[in-house]
């Protein structure tokens, strides 16, 4: 677990989360029971698109015991656990197959979960909220699931986890295989134009093939997912749904996101484009040690991204551009040794030239170290250590890793993330306002709400 609800400052040491559980395996107790599927078979590196249960035709609509709108994480995650108690439900999925996102996350391997994930590092206008999903299904619980299916996990940075065959298709293939197995549906190229109330349950609108259907079901789930990347078919529809239900929207925004420098200050940031250097990045609500990246229209980078979250327009960040280390002292202790040195010579051997060259025309970068003033001294740790950045906006939802915001938790049961006023309807995933850090942390929220929403049909 990180050591503070805002830092990224991280530490671990010994065998690890993995080495522990597998290690302690034999002694420990399952939390949750995970049926063994008969005739269950993994394959890897099979086409999805082949996948049974996508081709498979209703034989009577009225035997689904739920619709769920959205065949991404959340969706597929409540399908499967659905099927383990089961119920028989209908996936209805915009694309031409399912997981969509999950086979372009973490550049195609699918960083799928983060063993050091907890309610602090969850954006959301109830810190609580979220809770009580994580309680009901936990990261080992996750780490359990895709362990018993074939997926074997290997940490990256800060608790990362990725498949070892790094293929995002082996975790969509997890899913699709399932849901084969246990009898669930999925309809791909299936669009929903609305859900309405009729009696004790629900119709849902849906064209496919070029026909519009009605179907009927007792339960609804919306895992519609959010706004972010709608070439990949990201649409509102979830906020859409909620509105018509009369259900309260937190304000959405990009998370995750590249910022924009505009102005006078662009051409000095795209003189740097492709640079890269590891500092803290902060503001008066959050603070992330990772890389930055300069670009040609501003600042990329996984640390810039997570403080993305957590910005608005108008609004400063700042970045320690050497954390850990003090300027003034290395100034100092160099200058003991050579003060004849330049300061451009002397901050080249510190960052990259190129970058030492453009931060150079803030500084005295003409004197060497001996000749430097105090006064001098305090502009350039001023400079160093709390470098001021003020973004005119962020690359929208065409870059956003997520979306922040989305149906209000006071809508919803913490424990079933059932709409409290609209009996049989529930919502999970991106469309509601939950919203974690980078690095696997929404996966989670994604299969840990589509858990819990299974629970309840």
């Amino acid at each position: 677990m990180a050591s503070s609800p805002h830092s990224y400052e991280v530490s671990f040491s010994g065998v690890g989360f993995l080495g522990a559980r597998r290690r302690d395996a034999k002694n420990a107790t399952d939390t949750i029971k995970i049926p063994t599927i008969r005739n269950m078979s993994i394959l890897p590196n099979s086409d999805i698109c082949e996948t049974p249960c996508m081709t498979t035709n209703l034989a009577k609509q009225t035997d689904f015991d739920a619709i769920i709108i959205g065949g991404g994480a959340c969706g597929l995650m409540c399908a499967v656990q659905a099927g383990y108690l089961g119920k028989r439900v209908l996936v209805l999925e915009k694309n031409d197959r399912p997981g969509a996102k999950i086979l372009i996350s973490g550049g195609g391997r699918c960083n799928y979960t983060n063993l050091y994930a907890s309610p602090q590092q969850f954006i959301s206008q109830n810190e609580h909220f979220c809770k009580s999903a994580f309680a009901q299904w936990s990261v080992e619980d996750t780490v359990t699931f895709f362990e018993t299916y074939g997926i074997i996990g290997k940490e990256k940075t800060l608790g990362q986890l990725f498949p070892e065959s790094d293929k995002a298709k082996d975790v969509v293939n997890v899913f699709t295989n399932l849901c084969a197995d246990l009898g669930q549906e999925i309809w791909c190229d299936a669009e929903v134009s609305g859900v309405e109330k009729v009696g004790d349950g629900f119709s849902v609108n849906v064209v496919r093939n070029g026909k519009e259907q009605k179907l009927l079901a007792p339960k609804v789930v919306i895992a519609a997912g959010g706004l972010p990347i709608p070439k990949m078919g990201a649409t509102d529809l979830g906020l859409r749904i909620a509105r018509k239900f009369g259900l309260k929207i937190t304000e959405t925004t990009p998370a995750l996101v590249p910022l924009t420098i505009t102005g006078k200050d662009q051409d000095w940031y795209a003189q740097l484009s492709g640079n890269s250097l590891f500092c803290r990045v902060w503001n008066d609500k959050a603070s992330f040690e990772e890389n930055i990246l300069f670009t040609h229209w501003g600042l990329s980078g996984p640390a810039i991204l997570q403080i993305s979250s957590y910005w608005r327009p108008g609004e400063w960040i700042y970045i320690d551009l050497l954390p850990h280390q003090n300027i003034t002292e290395l100034i100092q202790q160099e200058r003991e040794a050579n003060g004849k040195k330049m300061l451009l010579a002397y901050l080249s051997g510190l960052f990259t030239r190129k970058f030492a060259e453009a931060i150079s025309d803030k500084l005295p970068a003409d004197k060497n170290l001996a000749s430097l003033s105090n006064a001098e001294l305090e502009k350039i740790s001023g400079l160093i250590h709390e470098f001021k950045v003020k973004p005119a906006g962020d690359k929208g939802y065409d870059k956003a890793e997520v979306m922040r915001g989305g149906v209000s938790t006071d809508e919803l049961s913490s424990k079933t993330l059932e709409v409290k006023k609209v009996p049989g309807l529930f919502f999970g995933g991106e469309c509601v306002d939950v919203t974690g850090w980078l690095g696997g942390y929404n996966f989670q929220w994604a299969w840990a709400s589509g858990f819990v929403i299974a629970q309840n049909l």
